[in-house]
């Protein structure tokens, strides 16, 4: 009688059993059908203890299978790896924004002053180390981090205006095609020693002014301090294209810019031009200082490779071009964060100088730079 109960289970497992069903048609009758068989071979098993066993799992043919065993509304393990992947990507992205944003405002002042002058301020690194060690020091003297920005943004002023004054002005009116360069290395390096001196070598953190908390934007962690950085750099550049663009002032920076001799023969004093875009450049430089000091360490050292990448941005978006300097920036900026989280921290600042190799090899002016043909 148990063989013929084994063979008719097989017939029932045949008949009713549906794909991906659990303790129901194929596994719940094969449980039987060996149940059956174990009955089979052992006399002394029973007909009770069958019976008990039998109806013990026809009960639990009844039974809600339990979330996350056989649902089919599980996610499989692929899709989890796959969904836990597309969140450190939207992250990394989101830093490398943020990165890129304080790239593309210390970029912004090397196109002031190329656009006015010719020139270009190497010391712009070290006058956002400047900028970011002075804010420090007024927050510890109990300063609120809002107003102190103006603050550091006016110390920027007088500081852009200073390295104009003794490192470019002499070079520009003696014509030295190099002069200024080395002069604005030496000031940069003399500016970095005496914050060397007054807040020693070592680096020091910079409180926060909002919570470091990170916030869920699309399923990603970002810190608020992160989107900060993002939306001071794009208000800072807006608004001195608005400075540009509507003010009398902004307007003899953009003569300049367009026509030096010419803006001087219709009276525009282009040496005071000059000097307030170096003035407006280490104001950028020291506003980006405040803003990147709270995600990172402050010390003396912080500028040189933000002031050397800016650089690349620079020269990669185009000196002339705003909005290439913006999308430059971005693309160095995630470039090195997928960079150091995919291949390793070490190699985060090659995608950088690669691509300004590229692109100096294929498009000297930039990828949103002009070329200008000059008659000689």
């Amino acid at each position: 009688m148990l063989n013929q109960f084994v063979v008719w289970c097989d017939v029932t497992d045949r008949a009713r059993s549906k794909p991906g069903e659990f303790c129901g048609g194929t596994r719940y009758w094969r449980a039987i059908r060996s149940i059956a068989c174990a009955a089979a071979g052992m006399k002394h098993f029973g007909w009770e203890k069958l019976l008990s066993l039998v109806t013990f799992f026809a009960a639990a043919k009844k039974v809600t299978p339990a979330p996350g065993r056989g649902s089919a509304n599980r996610p499989t393990r692929n899709q989890d790896s796959i969904e836990a992947q597309t969140m450190i990507l939207l992250q990394l992205i989101y830093s490398g924004v943020a990165l890129g944003m304080i790239y593309a405002v210390i970029a912004f002042g090397y196109q002031l002053t190329f656009a006015t002058s010719g020139t270009l301020n190497f010391g712009q690194g070290d006058a956002l180390m400047l900028g970011a060690l002075v804010g420090l020091t007024l927050v510890s003297a109990g300063v609120n981090y809002w107003l102190m920005i103006p603050l550091v943004c006016l110390f920027g002023l007088f500081q852009g205006a200073f390295v104009e004054r003794i490192g470019v002005r002499p070079a520009i009116k003696i014509k030295s095609e190099f002069g200024w360069i080395m002069s604005t290395i030496a000031l940069g390096i003399i500016f970095k020693n005496v914050a060397e001196n007054v807040w020693g070598r070592d680096d020091l953190r910079f409180p926060s002014p909002l919570p470091e908390a990170p916030l869920k934007v699309f399923g990603a962690n970002v810190l608020p301090m992160e989107l900060l950085v993002v939306g001071g750099a794009l208000v800072m550049m807006l608004a001195v294209e608005f400075f540009n663009r509507k003010t009398i002032f902004g307007k003899a920076v953009v003569a300049t810019a367009n026509d030096r001799d010419a803006a001087s023969l219709m009276g525009i004093n282009t040496g005071l031009v000059i000097m307030f875009s170096y003035a407006l450049s280490s104001l950028t430089a020291a506003f980006a200082g405040v803003l990147i000091a709270p995600l990172t360490l402050t010390g003396a050292t912080m500028g040189a490779v933000l002031g050397l990448k800016a650089f690349a941005v620079a020269i990669i978006g185009g000196l002339s071009s705003g909005m290439g300097i913006i999308v430059g920036g971005m693309i160095l900026g995630i470039a090195e964060t997928t960079t150091g989280f995919y291949i390793s921290t070490g190699y985060k600042d090659v995608p950088g100088l690669v691509l300004l190799l590229i692109v100096l090899a294929v498009k000297p002016a930039g990828l949103f730079g002009k070329t200008a043909i000059k008659k000689v």
